[in-house]
């Protein structure tokens, strides 16, 4: 009540987080209805429907970044408009996967879905050229076709791609956006997903957005993070790693206004301002564009430096899983067929929450890259100890169950030895040591080594170093080819082999990099084309040999033993159901250190997979299905081999099992390592 001489009206009581998001939810319901108002009722319910199911999800995701941004309401609306727009003209076939794939959200987790990665202009020219292809691609075994970056570029050195200078258009020598389009009409009939990059943590100099800021366009120049003086940058330089020392270091590039721009990667790549919301909302838009052509999966580059923050490394940032969620939101309101894969290539304890980890459980990527288990695999190889392997890969931090791993033994990118000394030391290694000896080894510069490779980007103050080259030249197969020792080409060829079964059979999307079913060798022509030759990552990125495909129905071609072996991996792959990425996975230590195994459990019984990682014949005591609860197992990729608990299992060279049950027998719950 106001007294004779308190005229001030009570204070209005702050709105919660709730009563806020409600009201902003009715807000966005009636800039959607707006935006649809052409559509039918029914259309637009569906939309509304979805709306209010990820609202909280938008909601929690955009709060902490734009929170308190002054344009955070109009930014809000806009993008609203952006995802009914998008939904507005979606066309029905897609429309038709959206509603399989909300009734099957587990599809990208299926034991049948094996990926294969490719440069367009590598494997077949242009988009047009891949669709000549799509047969071999469906022998192989392949539902998921990952379309190294066909965005538009700057001219020159564009960083393999990812300097995309036009994102709503593909770069002209690759073909139209109604080429990409055709290319996903054809592979989603033949069951296949079409898997695309979208850089979000840069754009080239050259795209417009740079080009009006460099103009001095005020609202352009706010898309990115530009100083007037060397005052603030130099404040963040004091915590901030380089990404690529040899060529590029520092991290902000002066620009001929005297300005300096963040560039993290090289200087012809500008970082995206994220704490603007108009970025969010035009990266949401292009996303979407492209979605509606057909894309249903999304590999987001870079996210790690998404978000900037003084006196940190700016990588892994609370802010980036914020945004990565929100993002998620909308793709499942306007496209709920897209799912999202992370690039973040970051220490174990970092990459599990680019899933969603805490408040953000399972909500933010549905896939993402792991590249431990790529660094354990090679490690293992050179070194013919799994000790640091099991020690790493069992202690690795669990994914939701919702989500999967993108597994791979190598990519178009360098091979980084991420092995903390942490982890080194709990087998009696040196951290550095490990890490220099593995660079020198797959340099092929450590006496004995089978490898062919090249180092890459060599760290002077810390001394370590990353390593190129193919699948087939790291594994030995180059080296054995030229010297023409067929002994040592099987090894190789086992090497290879056992590498995919790894992959194959972890809890995630093995992806296969093109040629690797083929062989491909090292490719040192790039030296002699002036745009690539400082970069010798260009040497595990061949041309397809077409010609050497063509014999991969020949047994006793070195392309028909790869490309018939993976096949079989793959086909026992597509009929085990412990191989679903819903499964939980378990390392166990076998005490030999020349072995790596874990299990997959499932409701039919237990998947037990032992691997020797070594040219030396061994074997486990068959006591170690009781592990898995098994007392009588068959071998999937070997079927007339049959083992039982009082029968040791033979591991040859390089050699995997994948154990199951026998015949009808139902498993016995399983005793628990070291009990």
């Amino acid at each position: 009540m106001l007294t004779g001489t308190d005229r001030t009206p009570p204070a209005k009581p702050v709105p919660t987080l709730a009563g806020e998001a409600h009201a902003a939810l009715a807000r966005a319901e009636a800039v959607a209805r707006d935006e649809l108002a052409g559509c039918p009722a029914d259309e637009t319910g569906v939309f509304l429907l979805r709306l209010r199911r990820w609202w909280p999800d938008l909601w929690d995701g955009l709060r902490r970044p734009y929170g308190r941004h002054a344009k955070r309401d109009e930014a809000l609306d806009a993008l609203v408009r952006v995802l009914a727009g998008r939904w507005a003209v979606r066309p029905t076939a897609l429309r038709t996967l959206d509603r399989q794939r909300v009734l099957r959200p587990d599809w990208f987790q299926d034991p049948t879905l094996v990926g294969y990665v490719f440069y367009v202009d590598r494997f077949a020219g242009t988009l047009r050229g891949v669709e000549d292809h799509l047969e071999y691609l469906a022998e192989l075994g392949i539902r998921y076709v990952h379309l190294m970056p066909i965005l538009e570029t700057r001219p020159g050195d564009a960083d393999g791609g990812y300097a995309v200078a036009d994102y709503r258009a593909v770069d002209p020598s690759l073909g139209t956006l109604e080429d990409l389009q055709h290319l996903c009409e054809g592979l989603r009939e033949r069951g296949m997903s079409t898997c695309i990059d979208l850089v979000l943590n840069h754009c080239a100099a050259e795209h417009e957005w740079a080009r009006r800021a460099a103009e001095g366009d005020p609202a352009y120049s706010e898309y990115f993070l530009m100083f007037p003086d060397r005052v603030i940058p130099d404040r963040y330089e004091r915590t901030l790693p380089e990404v690529f020392p040899d060529f590029a270091p520092g991290n902000f590039t002066r620009l001929a206004d005297g300005r300096w721009v963040w560039t993290t990667f090289n200087e012809f790549q500008w970082d995206l301002n994220w704490a603007n919301p108009k970025v969010f909302v035009e990266i949401m838009d292009i996303l979407l564009e492209h979605a509606n052509r057909g894309v249903d999966v999304f590999r987001l580059d870079a996210v790690a430096f998404m978000w900037k923050r003084m006196g940190t490394n700016c990588q892994n940032q609370p802010e980036v899983h914020d945004l990565l969620r929100a993002l998620r939101a909308c793709a499942r309101i306007a496209a709920p067929a897209v799912i999202f894969k992370a690039e973040a290539i970051v220490g174990p304890d970092d990459l599990a929450p680019y899933l969603g980890d805490g408040r953000h459980q399972g909500r933010e990527c549905d896939v993402a890259y792991h590249n431990s288990l790529m660094v354990q695999y090679w490690s293992a190889l050179a070194t013919r100890d799994t000790r640091l392997m099991t020690h790493v890969m069992g202690a690795f931090p669990r994914k939701p169950a919702t989500t999967a791993w993108g597994c791979y033994i190598r990519c178009h990118d360098d091979i980084g030895w991420a092995i903390t000394e942490a982890d080194a030391e709990a087998v009696g290694w040196s951290g550095p040591g490990h890490r220099g000896f593995l660079s020198t080894f797959y340099a092929g510069r450590f006496p004995g080594t089978f490898a062919v490779g090249e180092v890459f980007q060599e760290n002077a103050d810390t001394g370590d170093s990353r390593i190129s080259g193919t699948f087939a030249s790291l594994a030995g197969l180059e080296r054995a080819l030229e010297a023409r020792d067929d002994a040592a080409v099987e090894v190789a060829i086992s090497r290879i082999l056992v590498g995919h079964a790894l992959i194959l059979a972890w809890d995630g999307i093995p992806l296969l990099y093109m040629g690797d079913e083929i062989g491909l060798l090292n490719d040192p022509s790039y030296v002699g084309d002036p745009r690539l030759a400082s970069d010798n990552r260009w040497i595990h990125r061949p041309r397809m040999r077409w010609d050497s495909a063509a014999r991969r129905h020949d047994p006793l071609a070195v392309e028909g033993r790869l490309f018939g072996g993976l096949r079989r991996l793959i086909d026992a792959r597509r009929t085990l159901p412990q191989l679903h990425a819903a499964g939980p996975l378990e390392v166990i230590d076998l005490g030999d250190q020349r072995l790596f195994s874990f299990i997959r459990s499932h409701a039919t019984g237990p998947l037990l997979a032992i691997y020797n990682l070594t040219e030396r014949t061994t074997s486990v005591s068959g006591g170690v299905l009781d592990l898995g609860g098994l007392d009588d197992a068959t071998d999937r990729l070997a079927p007339s081999e049959r083992f039982g608990l009082r029968r040791d299992i033979l591991m040859p060279p390089y050699t995997a099992r994948w154990l199951v049950p026998a015949g009808r027998g139902v498993a016995r719950s399983r005793r628990r390592p070291g009990r």
